[in-house]
C-alpha cells in the first residue's frame, strides 16, 4: 500500500505560518440547499405535526407508521434490548454509565447548587440553581450508532434533576441497534421515538401531538440536524453546533509510536473530515510515527476513511520546543488534547483552550470517549476558546435571588435612584425613593 500523504511541517521553515493556516482551515460554508430544505422541514412541522413527521419518517429513514405513537419505544422494549446484548456488552454499559454518573455527581457539588449569603444589613443575595423540566436528546442511528452518546447527553441530565429525557433516534427502515436501545434504558431515557433528522429536532423544538416539545436539544448529528438545531435555537436551547471530530497530541518522544500513531486514527476513522495532528519537538519521533502509520493502515477496517482524512486535514509538525508546542496547541484550541509526555503535569498549566486534555502516555482518547466519566460531548472547530464540555451545567439555569432589608434600601435606593436619574429613568428612580425613610425627593 502507498505510504500515507500526510503533511509534515516545521516551525522554524518561512513557510510555516502559511502552510499551518491551511491546516487548520475547514470550509465550513453554510449549504444553502441544505439550509432551504430544513427551513421547509421545520415550518411543515411545526404546522402539521404528526402527520409531517410520519411523511418525512417515510421518506427519509424507508420506515412506514400508522401514527408516531406507533414509532415510541417503551420502557419494556429498551428493557428487553438490554437483557438480549451479551453480558460483555452489559456490564461495559453499567460500567461506563456509573463512572459517567459519579463524575457528573461530582460536578454538581461543584457548581450546580443555589447559594446565598446576607452581607452586613441584612439584605439577601443569591443564586437559585434549577433543572430544566424537559430535555430532548438527538442519538445518531444511521450509518454509525452511538450508544455512549446516549450515556453522555442522558446521565448529566438525570444527575441535573431533569424529570423528563425524550430521547429520539433514526432507525432507517426499521433496523433498530440493540446497544442504542439498551443505553437507554441504562442512562434512564423517559420516551424514546425512533425519528431521525430535521423532523426529529423540529418536533422536540415545537412539540406535536404525540412527541412533547422540550426545552432543549443536546446531541450530535449530521448536517440536516445541525442546521436545524441552528434554525430552532431561541425557541429551544441547544448544547451546541459541532464540526469535524479532531485530536491534537503533544509528544515529548517518550510514548511508543504505535500508541500515538492509533491515537491519530482513532479520530481520522470518524470520517473524511476529521482532523489528527501531531506537535513533537524531535524530528526522529515523528519519523518513527510516520512510519508507523504507514504500517498500521493496512489493517484498519476504516483505512480509507483514515487516509483520506489524515492526507486531507492531517498534519505531523515538528516544533522548536514542548513550550512552542503549547503554545500552538492553544492556537488551535483543539477537541480532544493528548498530553503524551512524561512530564504531562509540567505542561498542562500552559493549555488554556481544549474540549478535555488528555494527560500521559496511558490516557488514549478513546478512554474518554467511553467510560473515563467526563463527558465526550465537546467543542470543536476552535470553539474551545469560549465554550465548555456538555455538563450538568448545561441541563440547569440560574435565578438570581435579592432581598433587600428595610435597612439596606436606603444605601442601594439612594444609589439606584441617582443611576437611574442619570439615565432618565424617572420610574426606577422613584419606585426606589419611596421605599426610603424620609419619602422621595
Amino acid at each position: 500500500m502507498m505510504s500515507v500523504q500526510i503533511r509534515q511541517l516545521a516551525t522554524t521553515t518561512p513557510d510555516f505560518e502559511a502552510e499551518f493556516q491551511r491546516v487548520l482551515h475547514w470550509a465550513a460554508e453554510t449549504d444553502h440547499a441544505i439550509e432551504t430544505r430544513v427551513a421547509e422541514i421545520l415550518a411543515d412541522v411545526r404546522a402539521r405535526g404528526d402527520a409531517a413527521v410520519l411523511e418525512y419518517t417515510a421518506r427519509f429513514d424507508g420506515l412506514n407508521a400508522a401514527s408516531v405513537a406507533a414509532l415510541e419505544l417503551s420502557p419494556a422494549e429498551l428493557k428487553a434490548a438490554f437483557e438480549a446484548i451479551p453480558a460483555s456488552q452489559r456490564e461495559a454499559l453499567q460500567a461506563a454509565a456509573q463512572r459517567v454518573r459519579a463524575y457528573h455527581e461530582r460536578q454538581l457539588e461543584a457548581c450546580g447548587r443555589s447559594w446565598s449569603y446576607r452581607d452586613e444589613d441584612g439584605t439577601l443575595l443569591g443564586q437559585k440553581v434549577t433543572p430544566l423540566d424537559r430535555v430532548g436528546i438527538y442519538v445518531p442511528g444511521g450509518k454509525a450508532a452511538y450508544p455512549s452518546s446516549v450515556l453522555m447527553n442522558a446521565i448529566p441530565a438525570h444527575v441535573a434533576g431533569v424529570s423528563e429525557i425524550i430521547m429520539v433516534v433514526p432507525t432507517p427502515k426499521g433496523e433498530k441497534n440493540l446497544l442504542v436501545l439498551a443505553a437507554a434504558h441504562v442512562a434512564g431515557v423517559s420516551r424514546a421515538f425512533t425519528v431521525g433528522g430535521a423532523q426529529a429536532v423540529a418536533a422536540l423544538a415545537y412539540g406535536t401531538a404525540t412527541i412533547p416539545k422540550v426545552d432543549k436539544i443536546t446531541g450530535p448529528g449530521n448536517a440536516y440536524v445541525a442546521s436545524a438545531k441552528k434554525h430552532v435555537f431561541g425557541t429551544v436551547g441547544i448544547d451546541m453546533i459541532a464540526g469535524p471530530s479532531e485530536i491534537l497530541v503533544l509528544a515529548d518522544g517518550s510514548t511508543p509510536a504505535d500508541w500515538v500513531a492509533m491515537d491519530l486514527f482513532s479520530q481520522a476513522e470518524h470520517d473524511e473530515l476529521a482532523q489528527s495532528i501531531l506537535l513533537c519537538p524531535d524530528a526522529g519521533y515523528i519519523a518513527q510515527v510516520k512510519a508507523a502509520i504507514d504500517r498500521l493502515l493496512p489493517d484498519m477496517p476504516r483505512k480509507d476513511v483514515i487516509r483520506a482524512s489524515l492526507e486531507g486535514r492531517g498534519a505531523l509538525i515538528l516544533t522548536r520546543s514542548m513550550e512552542e508546542a503549547c503554545e500552538i496547541s492553544n492556537r488551535i484550541a483543539p477537541e480532544h488534547l493528548e498530553v503524551s509526555s512524561q512530564e504531562p503535569s509540567r505542561w498542562e498549566p500552559l493549555l488554556r483552550h481544549a474540549g478535555a486534555i488528555f494527560l500521559g502516555a496511558y490516557t488514549s482518547e478513546s478512554l474518554g470517549d467511553y467510560c473515563a466519566g467526563p463527558n465526550h460531548v465537546l467543542p470543536t472547530s476552535g470553539t474551545a476558546r469560549f465554550s465548555s464540555p456538555l455538563g450538568v451545567y448545561d441541563f440547569q439555569k440560574r435565578s438570581s435571588l435579592i432581598e433587600v432589608s428595610e435597612q439596606g434600601a436606603q444605601v442601594l435606593g439612594t444609589i439606584a435612584a441617582e443611576l437611574a436619574y442619570g439615565e432618565g429613568l424617572q420610574a426606577h428612580a422613584r419606585a426606589a425613593e419611596f421605599r426610603l425613610k424620609g419619602g422621595t425627593r
